[in-house]
């Protein structure tokens, strides 16, 4: 079943299902599995995210071997950075694109939909050759043809679309809205946040300790959608629920200056010009703002803004240093050196920032 968390509507899982509730509020999937025992004493790394099905709601039915993103140390920033640019799309979308397609494939889904300005659209297109089912990806129309190029040749129909971000999504739920498609969104989809989800998982066994399972300080993260810190934070909460963990970290979100909702909410965006540099994570009113809110107060953490000045610098450093990134996912150790200066997160906490998405898309 889904469910609503907002009024506790439920919707069966099928493919004619809505894709969020008669309230407007994103569904969820209305179970949380839960494994029996303890953590293993060795994980299956050659399954891939699927190496921990006991957490998730869906069944494998389509896989790249996505996930096992390497955790490496970054003496620079003073902390650690999992590479989610190393995947079969270059993104960390390829966590909820698996996950998504084998819930589609589950329900009988042959044609999806999804509106993207590019890692989210290549992703999906990538897993939905996969399974054999035809995607269309409606993108902003002056989308750069490096994003493009992927989803083409994938062999999904592209849309481009006039207008800004929210105008793609119109006409893509539109389509939806008229029977062209399976909504296999980003932001609405569950089976998406089930996917990134497996962040948190990978990165608990990987600071493994003595048999111990073990989650940093503090995450810090790109905010957009919050497709990976909401997934992030049910992961860890779905640890912490079995045992696995004793205590969640603290997740922060780092926005886009000037398009900064969750920021703007908790004080933190004052900003005049708008970041353009971060162009993946301007999101005017995320679909699941509420939920994004909640995760930062039951893990005292917060969400701040940085500035385009603030991401080419950084983006200059991570290219220098070997991390050869896109510039989206340079705001978040952008963000945490300015959560350092503030205080929030101190000198000696372990911290762990994700490089979201690969530079070799332009």
């Amino acid at each position: 079943m889904y469910r609503c968390v907002a009024c506790d509507r439920r919707y069966e899982e099928t493919a004619a299902a809505p894709w969020r509730c008669e309230c407007g509020h994103p569904l969820d999937f209305d179970r949380d599995p839960l494994p029996r025992d303890g953590p293993p004493e060795t994980v299956d790394r050659d399954r891939g995210l699927w190496a921990f099905d006991s957490f998730l709601p869906v069944e494998r039915r389509v896989t790249l071997r996505e996930g096992w993103t390497p955790l490496v140390d970054a003496p620079e920033w003073d902390c650690s950075f999992k590479l989610e640019y190393c995947f079969p799309t270059g993104s960390f979308k390829d966590r909820g694109a698996a996950t998504t397609l084998s819930h589609a494939l589950a329900l009988g889904v042959d044609h999806v939909v999804e509106d993207s300005s590019g890692n989210a659209g290549a992703a999906i297109a990538t897993y939905a050759a996969r399974a054999g089912i035809d995607a269309e990806i409606y993108v902003p129309a002056d989308t750069p043809s490096g994003k493009v190029r992927p989803i083409e040749r994938a062999g999904a129909t592209v849309r481009r679309i006039e207008g800004d971000r929210q105008a793609v999504t119109d006409a893509c739920i539109d389509a939806v809205e008229a029977g062209d498609g399976w909504y296999a969104s980003h932001a609405y989809q569950p089976a998406f946040f089930a996917g990134t989800a497996t962040f948190a998982f990978e990165l608990c066994t990987q600071r493994e300790e003595a048999g111990n399972w073990i989650a940093p300080d503090a995450v810090v993260t790109p905010l957009g959608h919050g497709t990976l810190f909401l997934g992030a934070y049910r992961g860890f909460r779905a640890l912490e629920a079995a045992g696995w963990i004793d205590d969640l970290p603290r997740l922060y979100g780092v926005q886009a200056a000037g398009v900064a909702p969750i920021a703007d909410q908790r004080g933190s965006d004052t900003a005049v010009d708008v970041n353009t540099a971060a162009d993946g994570i301007q999101i005017t009113d995320p679909p699941r703002g509420d939920q994004i809110l909640d995760a930062i107060e039951a893990t005292g953490g917060d969400a701040i803004a940085v500035d385009a000045e603030q991401t080419d610098a950084t983006l200059d450093r991570l290219h220098a240093a070997g991390f050869y990134t896109e510039p989206t996912c340079a705001v978040a150790p952008a963000g945490l050196e300015l959560l350092r200066e503030r205080g929030e997160v101190g000198a000696d906490e372990s911290v762990v920032v994700p490089l979201t998405g690969s530079g070799l898309k332009k």
